[in-house]
Parts: structure tokens; C-alpha cells; sequence
């Protein structure tokens, strides 16, 4: 966060009272309501603003409100909408009534649930965020406060269209839209088009057809609600054993937390839909958090087919109508089952029952910009302030979750074997050093035996390098120069497919230049390491007749792209899949027998607190694709350190060995779990500034007998989006308040100009 906002956050507005305990798996401290009673002359409004806490406003008899109603109130000489917020009994008695200002209009919206509005001052509190600035994630979708749209004309799938039949061969773009059609509630036209990715005759020409169904439906009409009392498939002793368990906890109502242990392919997702299944035949809501969008159309074909309709979505691609009627229709508790990225917790679930945080350990749950903060962890904090259950389920979990299994915090539930009898594939390490590609080339020998071997036999393979692009870096041969993003210490990535170089931390786009733009030598730029259209070119070369496609986050754009993709590698209408990590986890495809790791040894350099669990986490997800129906599958990883720890574990198939040994290391050194790490990053558009700030910062840095300050350094990343940043880290024993350190260490340090120090607690990124 800005210094301005840190400085907010320092002035009194979090006591010692209200700071969350030291781990989110502890209690949160209850806050009290405003009181029953008469209605109170006096309210104070939380806006969703990086301002110092809550402001009170009169309450005019016109207008009755109770704590967490939306109401607009004047700020200034404008108006903003805010929530009545609850407060401790001494607060806002210092401001006379004759100064407030009156509360202008309340919504007719139902009132902010009590215990999101405890989540909220709990994040704030936990991360050191400005209260308002997390109520606006509970607040994002401003179209709710306008009036509602008038009735509008969409489309479903017509009445008797079978697409496993279609009557006419059907293009690609027609498929798209009527996939998309059949899989969930009616849409506009230009909804169905955007989403589909085509153009608006395309949806004419379906209608005209007569395979699309126009209907006149309001923005606030609820689609199916999932269905709790249908019956599920057959389920494995294992997996039976661990479904009754989690029934128990929802049957039970109070809080829990459930780690569901499983190797990839065992059916962990199965099982937890047991859990959200008691959940729905009590009336209940359910939040499934999944850390990628690319792995939700997978996803939501399988619990369709479980519960006969399609859960609400939510994520960065609904359109604003889309986001309008499922945030409406949450917070009147019309949608049951809600599917989301991390920001789906901050929704107003007014009888939320059961959260599932699936992949628990995936890095994409921490979110790095504005509020600092990780998704499972908050989750953990929502189901004990709810009293609700929560399963956090992973093939791989994270050495957090594991120790808090170990010491008896979590239930642990296990799926040690593969659904229906498949075996886990065999994994192999090349050992590039004896076995080296060719020059300019990628794939080892025995790799481009394996996958020829692969495709003779008709079945499918998977080539895994985690790099977008062409090459991750492009140099002038003549004098060295490397083309470097202008606002950020970073290369410039090229995108031969698209002829552009990109930064992918900033998102700055530029053409590829003709002559160096040092030395004007033309000619001369080269290619440097391969990104997965460079090794997409490769695969082309040495295998012409068979048919690659490239599964990236530039080229997958949202869940209908993935789901397309998905369907034609089920379908084998692809032979060779190269990706990204997105291809790493959540997909099933019966064929693909071969995974080959193009470099395994990508993730385990830099030094980071978590590279060799990362790596691990990654490689166990990747080599899980393979093999999965009665075809046994390989997988062979390209390394140059075969005898590195996470290289050992993965041939050997040794996870909790590999487990067991890093949870050691950690313990060792007193690092996370067994200690507790906040970063502090200072930025500037000036380098002086930054440094000035950050030398300050060290020499007022807390002192004492479990307290040891790193830094402060450059960061990784010292140059990002034009601002110079310098990174401190403070690291401390396990039960110490980090929350009270850092507040007294930052109200040392005024800011001046546009430095900003940003507070992460439990980083994540040391970038």
C-alpha cells in the first residue's frame, strides 16, 4: 500500500484489541454490533476508501438503517456509497452532533453480513491495510446500487438441438456458442459473443437456425440452482470413507479444517462434492476457490454433470452484467454454489456453510498488489469467524498445511491410490549433461524418442516448459545489448507469433526492431532460450504429420478458450500438447500417455524461501497428467542436476520423503511455518528516495531476542513500472505479534513525495 495509506492505518483506527491473533488458523477477536434497542441518533459509515477507518453521519428518522446497510452519504462535496459499520462503544463520542452530516439514502440491498464485516476489520487488521480499502472487495461491483436494467432478450440452447448430433456440420465458431449456450443461463447475444469469441452474426446465424431459443429474462433472474440430492458415482472404498468424514463436519456446523490429501488422478474432487452436496441439503451456500480460470471449464463440466446445473462464476472475465445479477442473487442468497478466484471470498454470502480451497497449494491464491494477502489463509479466517467447515484439498500441500496437519490443527483424510485402478506414471530424469539436444535445440534424444514412440502407438504427449513466448530474451550479437523493458529490470520477451516483444510484469508491448538499438547493427538480434512457440517450432520440425497446439496464459484468454482446448485434446484433435503451467493441473485426458519436462531444473534457481517445494509441487502436477485411465504413463524430466533433492524425490516418487526433509530444513533455520517472516518493499520514482527511505527503516527497525532484520537490498526486481524499490524482511519467532512490530516500526519513519512502502505479512514473492 501507499505511505499515505500506511500512515492512515497507524492513526489509532486498529487497537491491540482488534489485531488479529498471530497465525490466520487462530481466532479472530468478535467485535460488538451497534446494539438493539432504540435507533441510534449517530451511526458510523465505512466507505470503501483508503481513509482513516469509519466516519460518523446523523441518522435522519426518515431513514432507519442497522448495522451493514448500503447507504449513500455525503464525503466532501461528493457522495459515496458505504456501509454501516459496527464500532466499539467509545468510538466516534469526540465529534459533536451538530457537525455530522445525515445519512442521504439507503439502499434496499441486503445489509452487509455481520460476519464479513468482522472478516473485513480482520484482513485490514492482519495485512495492515486501510479497513476501507478491503471493504471495496467486498464492494466491487458498483452496478448493484443503480437501478434495475429492464427485462432483455437472451439466449438458450433451442429444444431438441443435440450437439453430439448436430443436424448440419457445425464451424468452430458456431460450436463455441452453442457449448457455451448448453453449459449455463441465458445470455445476451453480445454476451454469448464476447465470451464465445466471435462475431455478432455469428449468434445472428444461430438464431435464424433455429438452434438458439431467444427468452425475455431479467438481469435478476436466477439460473438452476444446483441440485444437493442427486445421486453421485460410485465412489472407492478409500474415497467413500473420506466423503462420510466431511458429511460429518458439514452435519456438525461449527468450524473445521480438513486437509484432503490425495495423489493426482486418486478423486479428491469426488469426494468434496459429497461435502458440498450435505451442504446444499441443508439450505446452505458453498464457495469453492480454484486458483487458475483455465482450470474452471474442466471443472464446471464435472459438477454440472454431478449436480445438474451449472454453479455461479466468479472471476475477471464476467462481463459487468454478469457480475451485477451473481453479486445480487449472492447476497439474497438465490445462488447456492458459488466457484471462484481468490476474490470470491469477499462476497456477501449471507449462510455460507462449506468453503473448499481446491489446490490449496498453489502460489496463484497469494495476491501481490493493493491488499497483500493469500487466499487459503483468509479462507481458514472466514470459516472459523463463519463456524463453518473448510477442506483444503492438493496432491501436493503445502509445507504450511502439512505441519498444521501433522500438529492436530487440520484432519488430515488420505487418498493414497488412483481412481479405478490406474497406476502412477514412471518417472525417468534425463540427464541433459550426457544426453544434449542438438544446438538450438531443446529436446534431447531420448525425449524425441519417446514422444515418436508416443505418437506411433496413436496415443497423445505433453511437452511442459514453463515460458511463455518465443525466447525469454533477445540479444544483439554485434555488441552484447540486451533489449530490457523500459519501466522495469526486466527482459523484454519475445512473442514471435504475434511479432512483438513484451514485458511480462508490467505489460509494456513493443515491435520487434529491425537493427540494435545500441550499436544500429541490422542483422544481428538473436534469439536467446526457448519459450513454448520456440519449442512449438521445434516439435513441427521433427514431427510434420502430427498436430501441436500450445496451451499458454497469452494464448488461452478465459474458461470457454479452455474449455475448447480441452474438449479437442479429448477428442485427439490435438497429438502433441506443448504449455505452460496451466496445463500442470485439473484436466483428464484418457490418451496422453507421454509428459516430457523440457527443463526441470527452470524453478530451483534465485534463492527463494520455496523454490525447491515449488518445483516439486509443479513437476508432481505435471507428471500427474499422465497415464490416467487403464494406459500406463511415462514421464521423462530434462534436468542437469539429476541428483538435486527434488529431481531424488520425484524418480524415486518419494513425495513425503521430499516432505519430510524440506519441513526439517525449514525448522532448522526457524523459517515459515516455524517462523514468521513480513516483507517491507519501498518504492520511488526516484533511487534516492527509495534508498533514503529504506536506510531509515533500518536504522529504526525493531531490536530484540527473536527478531532478526535482512536488508535492505535491492529488490529482485529493482526497477518495476518506472519505481526504484529496495526490499527489508523482518523474520521473528512463531507467536510473536508481527502486526504490533510493524506498526511501531513504521510510525518511525515518515514518507515524503511519492515513496510508498508496501507491507506484506507471510510473503509469498521475494521479488
Amino acid at each position: 500500500m501507499v505511505g499515505a495509506e500506511y500512515r492512515i492505518a497507524l492513526n489509532g483506527v486498529y487497537r491491540m484489541a482488534d489485531r488479529p491473533a498471530s497465525s490466520p488458523e487462530d481466532a479472530a477477536p468478535s467485535l460488538p454490533g451497534l446494539g438493539g434497542g432504540e435507533a441510534p441518533a449517530r451511526v458510523p459509515v465505512l466507505l470503501p476508501l483508503p481513509l482513516a477507518g469509519a466516519y460518523d453521519y446523523k441518522v435522519p428518522p426518515e431513514i432507519p438503517v442497522r448495522p451493514g446497510d448500503f447507504v449513500l452519504v455525503p464525503l466532501g462535496r461528493r457522495q459515496d456509497i458505504g456501509v454501516v459499520w459496527d464500532r466499539l462503544a467509545e468510538d466516534g463520542e469526540d465529534i459533536a452532533e451538530a457537525r455530522l452530516k445525515p445519512i442521504e439514502h439507503r439502499f434496499d440491498l441486503p445489509p452487509l453480513p455481520e460476519v464479513v464485516r468482522r472478516f473485513v476489520d480482520w484482513v485490514a487488521a492482519y495485512t495492515l491495510s486501510p479497513t476501507g480499502t478491503v471493504l471495496r472487495m467486498a464492494m466491487s461491483v458498483s452496478a448493484v446500487f443503480e437501478q434495475p436494467a429492464r427485462p432483455t432478450v437472451a439466449y438458450r440452447l433451442a429444444e431438441g438441438v443435440d450437439l453430439d448430433r448436430p443436424a448440419a456440420k457445425l464451424t468452430p465458431q458456431r460450436r463455441r456458442v452453442l457449448d457455451l449456450a448448453a453449459a449455463g443461463p441465458a445470455m445476451t447475444a453480445a454476451d454469448l459473443a464476447r465470451e464465445a469469441g466471435v462475431g455478432s452474426g455469428v449468434v445472428r446465424g444461430l438464431v435464424e437456425a433455429g438452434l438458439l431459443a431467444a427468452t425475455v429474462m431479467s438481469l435478476d433472474d436466477t439460473p438452476p440452482q444446483p441440485d444437493g440430492a442427486r445421486p453421485g458415482p460410485a465412489l472407492s472404498v478409500d474415497q467413500a470413507a473420506a466423503a462420510d468424514e466431511l458429511r460429518q463436519r458439514v452435519a456438525e456446523g461449527r468450524y473445521s479444517a480438513t486437509l484432503l490429501d490425495g495423489v493426482t488422478g486418486s478423486g479428491k474432487t469426488e469426494v468434496y462434492f459429497e461435502a458440498i452436496a450435505a451442504a446444499l441439503r441443508q439450505g446452505k451456500q458453498v464457495l469453492v476457490l480454484l486458483p487458475e480460470i483455465a482450470l474452471t471449464a474442466a471443472w464446471l463440466d464435472r459438477f454440472a454433470q454431478r449436480f445438474g446445473a451449472m454453479p455461479a462464476e466468479w472471476h475477471s472475465e464476467l462481463s459487468g452484467k454478469r457480475r451485477r445479477q451473481t453479486w445480487r442473487a449472492i447476497a439474497e442468497g438465490k445462488v447456492k454454489v458459488v466457484v471462484g478466484a481468490r476474490s470470491a471470498l469477499f462476497l456477501p454470502y449471507p449462510d455460507l456453510g462449506l468453503i473448499v480451497v481446491d489446490e490449496e497449494h498453489d502460489a496463484a491464491f497469494k495476491q501481490e498488489d493493493g491488499v497483500i494477502y493469500h487466499a487459503r489463509d483468509m479462507a481458514v479466517v472466514r470459516a472459523h469467524l463463519g463456524h463453518i467447515p473448510i477442506v483444503l484439498a492438493s496432491a501436493t500441500p503445502s509445507l504450511e498445511t502439512n505441519a498444521n496437519a501433522e500438529g492436530g490443527r487440520y484432519k488430515r483424510l488420505d487418498l493414497p491410490a488412483r481412481h479405478g485402478g490406474a497406476l502412477l506414471p514412471e518417472i525417468q530424469a534425463i540427464d541433459i549433461r550426457k544426453h544434449k539436444p542438438p544446438r538450438q535445440r531443446w529436446l534431447s534424444p531420448p525425449l524425441r524418442q519417446a514422444v515418436a514412440e508416443t505418437l506411433a502407438q496413436g496415443e497423445q504427449a505433453m511437452l511442459f516448459l514453463n515460458r511463455r513466448g518465443y525466447a525469454p530474451l533477445t540479444l544483439c550479437r554485434a555488441c552484447g545489448h540486451r533489449l530490457q523493458c523500459p519501466s522495469c529490470s526486466a527482459w523484454l520477451v519475445e512473442h514471435r507469433l504475434v511479432g512483438r516483444l513484451q514485458c511480462h510484469h508490467c505489460g509494456y508491448s513493443t515491435r520487434m526492431p529491425e537493427a540494435c538499438p545500441a550499436c544500429g547493427a541490422e542483422g544481428e538480434l538473436a534469439a536467446c532460450g526457448p519459450g513454448v512457440e520456440r519449442l512449438s517450432e521445434e516439435v513441427a520440425e521433427l514431427f510434420p504429420q502430427a498436430r501441436a497446439s500450445v496451451m499458454a496464459s497469452d494464448t488461452i484468454t478465459g474458461p470457454v478458450a479452455a474449455a475448447n482446448f480441452v474438449r479437442a485434446v479429448e477428442e485427439h484433435e490435438i497429438d502433441i500438447v506443448i504449455g505452460t503451467q496451466i496445463v500442470a493441473k485439473g484436466h483428464h485426458f484418457p490418451l496422453l500417455t507421454l509428459v516430457g519436462v523440457v527443463d526441470g531444473d527452470l524453478g530451483l534457481a534465485g534463492g527463494d524461501l520455496r523454490a525447491a517445494e515449488r518445483s516439486f509441487q509443479l513437476l508432481y502436477q505435471v507428471a500427474g497428467r499422465a497415464g490416467r485411465a487403464e494406459r500406463p504413463g511415462k514421464v521423462l524430466i530434462q534436468t542437469a542436476d539429476p541428483d538435486h533433492p527434488v529431481m531424488r524425490a520425484l524418480v524415486a516418487g518419494d513425495r513425503d520423503g521430499f516432505l519430510a526433509a524440506e519441513t526439517e530444513a525449514r525448522r532448522r533455520s526457524g523459517m515459515p511455518p516455524f517462523g514468521r517472516l513480513a516483507a517491507l518493499i519501498v518504492s520511488s520514482g526516484e533511487a534516492s528516495h527509495a534508498d533514503a527511505t529504506a536506510r531509515a527503516l533500518a536504522r529504526t527497525a525493531p531490536r530484540g531476542e527473536g527478531i532478526e532484520i535482512l536488508g535492505p537490498a535491492p529488490a529482485p526486481l529493482a526497477l518495476l513500472r518506472g519505481r526504484h524499490r529496495r526490499r527489508l524482511l523482518m523474520k521473528v519467532r512463531r507467536g510473536m505479534d508481527v502486526q504490533a512490530l510493524l506498526h511501531d516500526w513504521l510510525a518511525q519513519v515518515p514518507l515524503s513525495g511519492d515513496v510508498r512502502v508496501q507491507v506484506d505479512v507471510d510473503p509469498y514473492s521475494f521479488m
